[in-house]
């Protein structure tokens, strides 16, 4: 079975929650975005709502 390779990345990862983090909580290993990012995102979230 021949696999085909996509054409265009699935994901972009310039937007991904790990891209511009901030720092990583050692307890968890969970990534902590800046306040920026949160800001972006938090308006974003705001804008799409329906």
């Amino acid at each position: 079975m021949i696999r085909k390779r996509p054409k265009k990345p699935i994901e972009n990862h310039k937007t991904a929650a790990w891209a511009n983090r901030e720092k990583i909580n050692q307890a968890t290993n969970v990534s902590q975005p800046s306040l920026m990012q949160t800001i972006n995102a938090k308006e974003h979230v705001d804008e799409n709502e329906k």
